[in-house]
């Protein structure tokens, strides 16, 4: 299938020149190949597993590609192949790709009809991600000779000291079995851990990062394998959020949210607690080495909460970047708005995906005793291929802190935004499932072809805050409801 590009852009094709990090362009509207780092704050960093508080000292390197944003941002694409890094870091653990059905840990749940959904599952002991997963980022790659799946998502490990939330990569040929590492990638065809919090003290992201979006930013006159991944993720920092809670809530605020109780009970996060959070960018030539892109911000985010009494002045999170047109790209977020009482869903709008303008609150809080009667986080909006409108699924808060999957829609992405239904379109499970204690953090995939239906993946938790990555999908191209994956029938 032909992936739909935007116009060449003859200006922004990448040559191979290097443009120190000080001199970059907030525009994109120059080439720019390799960013040496300085001494200056204000500078572009590499991750890189081998030794990542040495990041100041490495180049990144992108070929023949295109950074303005003119792209095909529906979750199915046409690539040849996944370009190759001169990357090549030691593994801090061992680095050996297993299927996600071999890394289930042995207190996995053994019952099929208990784990109706579960397509990932927290990986082995000792590994990056076998505490806790979540925020599920999945895109669908279409070449003539193969079908490609990515997944990335956040982790932490029970070796980790504290808390701190990674980013990492899983890749499948069906998108229902993964493979996956235990530790950071080791090449650039590897899987695992690809991206750790920020190393720099004045950075947003010290102490937490997790996935929004992946946006495949191509132009047509530039092989579609030598597209740059821009990754939007929420950074979260060491400073406090001040709340006082007036006992109006009958849950636990807190930023990031933290549903597996280990966390709590061993003391390696502070209950209730609110950590500010806010957007960021880094990029990428293979989905695997990410460079930091900084924003206008002082501590390299891109943008900042809102002033005291609006609705986004605690926290900016779950970051979820959709491309509509040449230089128009639209970030979906949320926070908690103080006044009110509720989460709330906002836009911001950009040219270059690096200058934002907020737009305002889209989406806030349902009607009484609904699902989402306290607002909704975490959304993920997707263009239907079929009519053009846009298609929103998030993740509702109900009175009590229950967690289920809505869905909205909207004309234009922009505004008039409508909620599709007053039902959820995905609850917790009943009894003793793997997702019985709720469902979020949404990720649509529109499935076209021979099938013509709807993927969700979605984070799941159960008894004890344990959590999963679930798949629903739906009856065809009706999204009103959506079951749990079974399995394949023929």
């Amino acid at each position: 299938m032909e992936a739909t590009q935007s116009p060449a852009v003859s200006a922004s094709t990448l040559k191979n020149v290097n443009v120190s990090a000080t001199s970059i362009s907030r525009k994109l509207t120059t080439s720019i190949l390799t960013w040496p780092s300085s001494t200056n704050p204000k500078v572009l960093h590499l991750y890189v597993p081998k030794n990542p508080v040495q990041r100041n000292n490495t180049f990144l390197s992108l070929t023949r590609c295109s950074t303005k944003p003119n792209t095909n941002t529906n979750n199915e694409t046409d690539q040849d192949s996944t370009p190759e890094s001169n990357s090549n870091q030691e593994p801090q653990y061992p680095s050996t790709p297993i299927s996600s059905n071999d890394s289930l840990p042995s207190n996995s749940l053994p019952s099929q009809s208990l784990s109706r959904g579960l397509v990932f599952d927290l990986g082995p002991s000792n590994s990056w991600d076998d505490k806790e997963i979540g925020s599920p980022v999945v895109k669908r790659f279409l070449s003539d000779e193969e079908e490609r799946w990515y997944m990335w998502y956040h982790g932490n490990s029970t070796q980790n000291a504290g808390s701190a939330d990674s980013i990492g990569l899983a890749v499948s040929s069906n998108g229902i079995h993964w493979e996956r590492g235990v530790g950071p990638v080791s090449s650039s065809g590897g899987v695992g851990l690809v991206m750790k919090c920020s190393q720099d003290w004045w950075a947003f992201d010290t102490t937490s990062i997790r996935p929004g979006e992946v946006v495949v930013m191509s132009s047509s006159k530039v092989r579609a394998s030598s597209a740059v991944y821009w990754l939007y993720y929420s950074g979260f920092s060491s400073e406090k959020v001040d709340y006082t809670d007036d006992d109006s809530l009958e849950f636990r605020l807190e930023n990031p949210e933290r549903f597996c109780l280990d966390n709590v009970n061993s003391g390696d996060f502070d209950e209730g607690k609110i950590f500010k959070s806010l957007p960021g960018l880094a990029m990428s030539q293979d989905g695997r080495h990410w460079a930091r892109i900084e924003g206008e911000h002082h501590s390299g985010a891109l943008f900042d909460v809102g002033s005291e009494r609006e609705w986004d002045s605690m926290f900016i999170a779950g970051p979820r970047v959709v491309f509509h047109g040449n230089s128009d790209l639209r970030m979906y977020y949320h926070s908690f708005d103080v006044e009110s009482g509720q989460f709330g869903i906002g836009i911001a709008r950009s040219r270059d995906g690096i200058n934002w303008m907020k737009l305002g609150r889209i989406i806030g809080g349902g009607k009484t005793s609904s699902f989402d009667e306290f607002g909704a986080i975490n959304a993920c909006v997707v263009r239907n291929k079929k009519d053009g409108k846009y298609l929103m699924a998030y993740e509702g808060v109900a009175a009590d802190g229950k967690r289920s999957i809505g869905l909205a829609v909207s004309p234009d992405g922009l505004k008039d935004w409508r909620r599709f239904q007053d039902e959820a379109v995905l609850e917790a499970s009943v009894k003793d499932g793997w997702d019985n204690n709720g469902v979020g953090s949404p990720c649509l995939v529109q499935m076209d072809g021979e099938v013509d239906e709807w993927r969700l993946y979605y984070r799941g938790f159960g008894n004890g805050g344990r959590a999963g990555i679930g798949m629903a999908i739906s009856q065809g191209n009706d999204v009103s409801s959506f079951r749990r994956w079974t399995g394949f029938h023929l």
